[in-house]
């Protein structure tokens, strides 16, 4: 195992066969027996590999989301744009490392880059509060998103955070408040708006830069009003029961393009995107440069319209009295139906 290697529990096959791999790859005098076994395990490890990711389960897809070699932002601001000239600074408290936000050139569009940065470091980890961001960082991004506005340059957002910081600090600085207002702002920014999930999404955190015209995640992220862990507290008061809450959550991309909460997937390199980072990236670029070419042909007063309603739209409610459910019924304490009532439905 490399020094810097990160194994999930569930990839134990794959590493296994690998490990195999090495072994007889290593061999300095190989015989033709030698030889066939090599591309008989060759093919064996791509078809278990594909196996696996093929099967993974809404918890396994979390610990591929949160793998400590997945791509972060700064990883495709080098690898996907170009010329990245960073900006700091909400103009109010302080540069909130755990949004990154500046200029970048995409092949031949001029865009503005606002993305979630973990760290990779113990050290720059601890400088971006592992992606938690604060109200300065939510601030900073309304910010740079208007400026982008000013010039009718698009807006491209990499989500990627566990979710917003819940610290006493960020809630006396109007934590709650600078999600909101970030959301009501891209809701109606006059410009296109691209974002993307590329690792966690979690909870009002993901959302406060997740207002989109078009909102995209990578196939092994996850996108979620919660964590499993935060579910699991709440509900069965431990986090045991984290991956029954990973299922509960459809949190998934497959979950999550059937209810229409995104718009695409990305797929990702066999084994994740930590797997062939490069790979990931040059499909990531495509995808942008795709919805970029797509979207700068829409007259900003529709493109508005239309992203508006694109989220006013998600969600399935009943109107009236709910189905007769006898004794299975979610809530008996409630009093009798009203004329008019609205029951939302997961």
């Amino acid at each position: 195992m490399a020094e810097n290697e990160y194994r999930l529990s569930f990839e134990r096959p794959v590493y296994e066969l690998r490990d195999r791999l090495a072994k007889l790859e290593g061999k300095l005098d190989q015989t033709p027996e030698v030889r066939n076994e090599i591309r008989a395990l060759r093919r064996e490890l791509v078809a278990e590999t594909k196996r696996i990711y093929e099967n993974l389960s809404p918890w396994e897809t979390v610990e591929v989301a949160r793998h400590p070699n997945r791509p972060m932002t700064v990883d495709y601001l080098q690898t996907v744009f170009e010329e990245f000239v960073e900006l700091h600074g909400d103009r109010l408290f302080g540069d909130d490392r755990a949004i990154r936000t500046g200029w970048a050139k995409l092949d031949a569009f001029k865009v503005m880059v606002v993305g979630h940065q973990k760290g990779k470091t113990l050290k720059e980890r601890g400088e971006c509060n592992y992606g938690f961001a604060h109200p300065e960082g939510y601030r900073k991004a309304m910010l740079k998103m208007k400026l982008a506005a000013k010039f009718h340059i698009p807006v491209v957002c990499l989500i990627d955070t566990g979710g917003a910081y819940p610290g006493i600090g960020a809630e006396e600085r109007g934590q709650a408040m600078a999600i909101a207002q970030s959301m009501f702002e891209m809701s109606r920014l006059p410009t296109p708006i691209i974002c993307v999930v590329i690792g966690e999404g979690g909870s009002g955190g993901a959302l406060g830069i997740g207002v989109g015209d078009r909102v995209a995640m990578l196939q092994h992220a996850y996108y979620s009003v919660i964590s499993p862990e935060g579910c699991a507290g709440i509900l069965w008061k431990s986090h045991t029961f984290k991956q029954r809450a990973a299922v509960a959550l459809k949190m998934t991309s497959k979950d999550l393009l059937r209810l229409g909460v995104v718009d695409d997937v990305i797929p990702e390199p066999l084994g994740g995107a930590h797997s062939d980072p490069n790979l990931m990236a040059g499909r990531l670029k495509t995808y942008l440069r795709t919805k970029l070419r797509e979207l700068s042909g829409v007259p900003i007063d529709r493109l508005v319209a239309e992203r508006y309603q694109k989220f006013r739209k998600m969600g399935v409610f009943f109107e009236g009295a709910p189905p007769d459910v006898g004794e299975q019924t979610l809530a008996p304490h409630l009093p009798p139906v009203a004329e008019k009532q609205s029951q939302a439905v997961s």
